[in-house]
Formats: C-alpha cells, structure tokens, sequence
C-alpha cells in the first residue's frame, strides 16, 4: 500500500509518475504497440509515432530495400498478410515541412487566437455556471421558506417540503463541488510572453537552415519533432497517394495527401487519363516537353517523379508508332533509292561488306541530308557494278 504526504518527498507524486511515463514510453520492445520508444540514431524520423490508418495498430520500421514504415501486427497474431508497406523517406520530408510551419509567425497567430477563444469559452462557462448556482441556491431557500411556514401539526405536508428541501441542498452542494473541482483542475494555456514569442520566431527562422547540416543529429530531430507531434497515422489510399494526418499535443490535426512513387507507369491510377491526353496534345501538334508541361500544370504524375517527365511522354508517344521527326524512324522505300540494307538483300551480302566498301572509298556514296542513309540507284546498273565488285573481290581472294 502507498499512504501519499506521510513523510517528506524528493519528488512530487505528479513528478514520480511523470518519470514512470517516460521511463515506459522509452522502454525497447520490438512488439511494443503503445510506447513509441527512445529516438534512435536511424533514419527514419518518424520512428514509434506511425500508426496505420487500415487496420490500427503502430508501424514498424524496415531497412530492407529501402526505409519502409511496416504495419505487420496482425500477420504477428493471426497469420495474415501484412496490412500496407508505406516509403518512409516522402511521409518524413512531408512531416517535417508541417512541423516547421507550425513554428511559423503564422502559427503563433494562431496560437494566440486559440488562447483567446479558448479564454472566451471558459468564461461563458464558468457565467452558465454561476446562474446554475444562483438558481438552485433560490431553491433551496425557497424550499427552507416553505418548510419553516407550514404548520407542524400537518406532518404529511411537512414531510414532503422537508424531502424537497434535502433534494434542493443535495443538488445545490452537487453544483457547487462540480464547480470547484472545474475551477482547481482547469488549466487554461498562457499567452505567450514577448520573450518565449521572440524565442519561437528564431527558432522558426533557424531551424529548417541547419535541419539539413550536422549540427543536429538524427536523436536531436526526433526528439525536436516529438515535442509537437503525438502521432501520425498514414493510410494507403491509392498506389501513389498516402493519406497523413498528423496528431499534434493537444489533440489539433493536420491531414493531407504525400505523392509516393510506384513502379510502372500502369500502377498510377490517371495513367489511362494521361496517355488519352497525350495522344490528344501530339495529335494538336505539341512537343513533348510542352505536353509534360502542360499535364504537370494539371496535377498529373510520372511513376518516380512528382511532375510528367518529358521522357514519360515519349514513350507513351513511341509506344503507339507516333514519331515526333522524320529520322526517328528510317523509312523502308524511298522511291528510286536503295538503302545499304535493301542493297545488300539484293546481292545476297551483309550489311557491313557495303559499309566496308563504302569506308574505304571503294564505291562512292554520301548520306542523304533529308534521311542520313546512305542512298544508291535503285537500278540494274547499281546491282550488275556492285555483282561484278564482289566477284573480282572473291576471285582475288581465291587467287591469293
């Protein structure tokens, strides 16, 4: 048993068991599901405070191919597939983008204001209060003034107004304790004072320029972000889309969407859209470089990138035999014209023996400046010189 004030403290009681809190939200425990567990030197930032928003319970982390937020408890209990794999490194830079606008002068503003609506409520309250108090006080003198008027002898009607009265002053002292214990355990938060402002402000100021560096380690950031955030809970909502809503101290919320990256271009959701509006935009006479410009500006996606790449655009261009310049694809007949190829089906010989030739000047030939192929006649006086060429190459090969 534990008699509390019976001898003199080191600690207070709310001390004792503010340290007990810690010392268990810190205790290491791989299967632990409600302690966050003391920051760590590993990457991922958000370490003991992802939950899932499918299924419930805190994520863990995994290194393994990259840094993953991994909700694997109810694979653990029941023998099931793991819930949702989540990449760790957007939800991260996304959180802390949040974390340092709350220490914006924005932010302060809104604190203040929160402080004063706040202020306003509980005054409206205590006044509902007060007039409770004011009304069941009058009742209960009004009972007593009955009760002390009637007369004895009538021991029916002075039992009844002696029970209206005990309610009445039950009532009224139920108020009254109900009032008090609100007054001593309220704990309206203070304005901030111009120095605890000024210090915020350079804070928000400072922060995010050696966030980056080494001046703070991986330990330091994570204890930085737990001074403000209590919990975030990540949903899975789409392959490329991860709803975060982040549970501030104090119970406010900041919810959004963070992009995440996929695999293939066919796992993004808009990718039937995207490739319609391609077709739509070369067939318009874009290039592109302008048509990944132009479906960026309307909220679409590569699989890896946060904006269309014009890559992204020209294979889905490719991908349908759509050829932006003429040279992307060497025509098969040119009308009169061979091509080194065509010219070598017809002499029954490998490319590479008319290009031989044509290196070392033995038949005369230049690029066409329209095609960049190399162009010969397209009649029997081209194949009978070429035939009659290999001939008296073979023959002098044979002779030797």
């Amino acid at each position: 048993m534990c008699v509390h004030d019976k001898y003199p403290a080191y600690i207070s009681w709310a001390t004792f068991e503010q340290i007990q809190t810690i010392l268990q939200d810190n205790h290491a425990d791989y299967d632990r599901n409600k302690t966050r567990g003391i920051p760590r030197p590993g990457k991922a930032l958000l370490h003991g405070l992802v939950y899932c928003g499918a299924c419930g319970p805190k994520m863990v982390v995994q290194y393994k191919g990259g840094t993953e937020y991994l909700c694997n408890y109810l694979r653990q209990q029941y023998r099931v597939p793991v819930c949702q794999y989540v990449p760790a490194d957007p939800i991260d830079a996304r959180v802390v983008t949040a974390f340092f606008e709350v220490l914006s002068p924005v932010a302060l503003d809104v604190y203040t204001q929160a402080v004063e609506r706040q202020r306003q409520q509980a005054e409206r309250l205590d006044a509902a209060q007060q007039q409770q108090l004011e009304r069941l006080r009058y009742e209960a003198a009004l009972c007593e003034r009955q009760f002390r008027r009637v007369d004895p002898d009538n021991r029916l009607v002075a039992a009844e107004l002696e029970r209206r009265w005990e309610a009445a002053l039950r009532e009224c002292q139920a108020a009254e304790t109900t009032y008090t214990q609100r007054i001593t355990e309220a704990e309206t938060p203070l304005p901030l004072s111009p120095e605890v402002r000024a210090a915020f402000l350079d804070i928000g100021r400072t922060l995010p320029q050696v966030w980056a560096t080494e001046v703070l380690s991986q330990q330091q950031r994570k204890a930085l972000l737990r001074c403000l955030i209590d919990k975030v809970v990540v949903h899975r909502i789409r392959r490329e889309a991860v709803q975060t809503r982040i549970v501030w101290k104090g119970g406010a919320t900041t919810t959004f969407e963070v992009p995440v990256t996929v695999g293939a271009f066919t796992a993004l959701s808009t990718a039937a859209d995207v490739e319609q509006q391609v077709l739509t935009l070369f067939a318009a006479g874009h290039s592109d470089e302008a048509i990944a410009a132009q479906l960026t500006q309307q909220g679409y996606r590569s699989p890896k990138w946060p904006q269309v790449l014009p890559s992204t655009v020209k294979t889905l261009r490719l991908k349908h035999g759509l050829m932006q310049k003429r040279h992307q694809s060497h025509p098969r007949r040119i009308a009169g014209m061979l091509t080194v190829p065509q010219l070598a089906h017809a002499l029954d010989v490998a490319p590479q023996w008319v290009y031989y030739l044509i290196k070392r000047g033995i038949i005369s030939s230049t690029r066409d400046t329209a095609t960049g192929l190399y162009l010969f006649p397209d009649c029997p006086a081209t194949l009978e010189t070429l035939q009659q060429l290999r001939a008296e190459r073979l023959r002098h090969a044979t002779e030797g």
